[in-house]
Formats: structure tokens, C-alpha cells, sequence
């Protein structure tokens, strides 16, 4: 064999692969979707209803950043001293 024959059986051979993975992959979609369409036929979703909505807390909220403050400026101080700074 030459090799523009030996050439043009790899071109038929990965054009004959791809054609076939690519029909693999479509089969593959339409039979998921028709077994997907199936079992939400066959088990639909139960329909819940919503729980009553909770009472909102009355507790008053502390600013994050207050309790933060001190703990931020120690790990300052901290990291300065570990540094030497």
C-alpha cells in the first residue's frame, strides 16, 4: 500500500469513528430524555405546601464590627510581634 492509500484509510476510518460516537451520543440524549419524561410520568414531584413563615427574632443584632475590632487588633499585634516589626 502507498502511502496516500495507507492516508486516506485513516481518514475513512476516523470519519467511520466519529460518525459513530457522535450517533452513540445522540441516542444516548433521546434515550435519557425519554426516560426521564417516563419517570416524571410514572413518580411525579409531590406537591408540598410551604411552611408557615417563623416570627421574626426580636433579639437585637451587635454590630460585627465592634466584636471584630479587638480581635482584628490582636491578630495585628500578634503578627508584628511574630515578624519582629
Amino acid at each position: 500500500m502507498t502511502n496516500a492509500e495507507l492516508f486516506g484509510e485513516g481518514i475513512n476510518l476516523m470519519i467511520s469513528g466519529m460518525g459513530f460516537v457522535l450517533f452513540f451520543l445522540f441516542v444516548l440524549i433521546y434515550a435519557i430524555s425519554f426516560i426521564s419524561t417516563l419517570i416524571n410520568k410514572f413518580f411525579p414531584e409531590p406537591i408540598t405546601e410551604a411552611p408557615p413563615p417563623k416570627p421574626k427574632a426580636t433579639v437585637a443584632q451587635t454590630d460585627d464590627l465592634s466584636r471584630l475590632r479587638p480581635v482584628i487588633a490582636a491578630a495585628i499585634a500578634h503578627h508584628r510581634k511574630m515578624q519582629g516589626l
